[in-house]
C-alpha cells in the first residue's frame, strides 16, 4: 500500500534533562520485596528452559482482575493482524470517531491528542488485559482517548511484526481523526522498544512524526553487554542476569526464522534519531534497563532531540503498573500527563 508522505515541522530545539526523584515508600518497598521473591524466581525459572510450551497467552487470560478506572470506556478494534483496544476514561476528550457518532466534540473541547499505547512483557507475553488499568489511568492524566495494540510476539512472530501492528495502530488514528502529529506514542518495557521502533517507522514512511514519545522501563538495545556490565544486573528484583541474554537469544532466532518481508529490526539506540519526537522516560535507579533508558537519552540529545529523563529512586521495572498502590506510580504517572499537555 503505497503512503502519502507529509512535510515534517521544523523541530523544537533540542535539549535533554535528567530529573531524580528521591524517595522510597512503605509500598514501593513491600513491591519490589513481593516481585523479588514471585516473579524474579519463575523469569529465572523460565531462562533456564525458554523453549518448553510456557503458557505465555494465559497471563493474559490471567489478569482479568486489573480492571480499568471505573468509568472508562471500552470500544474493541480490529487491526490487520491484530486485535486492539480503545479506551477513555472519565473526564478524557472521546476518540475523534466516537465525537462523529454522538456529536459531542463542542463539549468535550477535542483538540485530537490520542495516544497509542504499546504494551510490555519481553516481546514474548502480556496484552490488552494485563495493562488495561494502566492505559485507563494514562488516558485519565493525559485527557486523551488511547488505543493499545495486541500486536504479535515471539517466538512465533519477529519483532518486526510488532512493529507492524504499531504503525497499522498508528493509521487506524490518523484514518479516525487523529493527525499523526497529535498522537504521543507509549509504552512499557519491550513496548517501549516498540514506542521509538514505530514512531521511528512513522516518521521514515512519511505517515507523520508522532507529538511525542513515552517509554516506561524501556528496553532500547538487544545487545546485553551494557546492561549485564551494570551494577544494576546484581540489584534488579525483576529480571536475573540470565534471563537478559536469554531474550536475546530468542530474538535473534525469531529474526533468522521471520519468512519473507521481516527484515531484523535495528534497537532503537542505533537508529537515526534525527527526526523524532521529544520523548520523556521513566526508570527506576536500581532496574535492569535503567542502561538502557540513560544510553537512550543520550543518543536522542546527541541527535538533536529534545528528551527528559526521569530516574525514581530504587522503583521496580515498570513501577506504573502499581499506580493506585504504590504513592511513587501515581507521581509517575502524573508526570506522563504533563509531559503530554505540554506538547499541545
Amino acid at each position: 500500500m503505497s503512503v502519502a508522505r507529509t512535510e515534517l515541522l521544523p523541530l523544537p530545539a533540542h535539549h535533554a534533562t535528567t530529573r531524580e526523584f528521591a524517595g522510597v515508600s512503605t509500598r514501593s518497598r513491600a513491591l519490589s520485596f513481593s516481585v523479588r521473591r514471585t516473579v524474579r524466581p519463575f523469569i529465572e525459572a523460565w531462562s533456564y528452559a525458554p523453549t518448553l510450551p510456557w503458557p505465555a497467552s494465559a497471563i493474559d487470560h490471567l489478569a482479568f482482575p486489573l480492571v480499568p478506572v471505573p468509568g472508562t470506556h471500552r470500544r474493541r478494534v480490529d487491526l490487520p493482524m491484530c486485535p486492539a483496544e480503545l479506551l477513555w476514561a472519565p473526564g478524557a476528550a472521546p476518540p475523534a470517531a466516537q465525537v462523529d457518532m454522538d456529536g459531542t466534540a463542542a463539549q468535550v473541547g477535542m483538540d485530537g491528542t490520542a495516544v497509542l499505547y504499546l504494551h510490555g512483557g519481553a516481546f514474548l507475553c502480556c496484552g490488552l488485559t494485563t495493562h488495561r488499568h494502566l492505559v485507563s489511568r494514562i488516558s485519565a492524566t493525559t485527557g486523551a482517548p488511547v488505543l493499545a495494540v495486541g500486536y504479535r510476539m515471539l517466538p512465533r512472530h519477529p519483532i518486526r511484526r510488532a512493529v507492524e501492528d504499531g504503525l497499522d495502530g498508528l493509521r487506524w488514528l490518523v484514518a479516525h481523526g487523529h493527525p499523526a502529529e497529535r498522537v504521543v506514542i507509549a509504552g512499557d518495557s519491550a513496548g517501549g522498544f516498540l514506542t521509538f521502533a514505530v514512531a521511528h517507522e512513522a516518521v521514515r514512511l512519511g505517515i507523520g512524526r508522532p507529538a511525542g514519545t513515552v517509554a516506561l522501563s524501556p528496553l532500547t538495545d538487544l545487545d546485553p553487554r551494557g546492561k549485564l556490565d551494570h551494577p544494576n544486573s546484581h540489584r534488579c528484583a525483576v529480571f536475573p542476569r540470565r534471563a537478559v541474554a536469554v531474550l536475546s537469544t530468542l530474538v535473534e532466532r525469531a529474526e533468522r526464522l521471520g519468512g519473507e518481508g521481516a527484515e531484523p529490526v535495528a534497537s532503537p539506540v542505533d537508529l537515526d534519531l534525527s527526526e523524532m519526537p521529544p520523548a520523556l522516560i521513566q526508570t527506576g535507579s536500581e532496574e535492569m534497563t535503567y542502561v538502557d533508558a540513560e544510553l537512550m537519552a543520550r543518543r536522542l540529545q546527541l541527535a538533536g532531540v529534545s528528551a527528559e529523563l526521569q530516574v525514581w529512586e530504587k522503583q521496580v521495572h515498570a513501577f506504573q503498573a502499581a499506580a493506585g498502590v504504590v504513592p511513587e506510580s501515581g507521581r509517575a504517572i502524573a508526570e506522563i500527563g504533563r509531559f503530554v499537555r505540554e506538547l499541545r
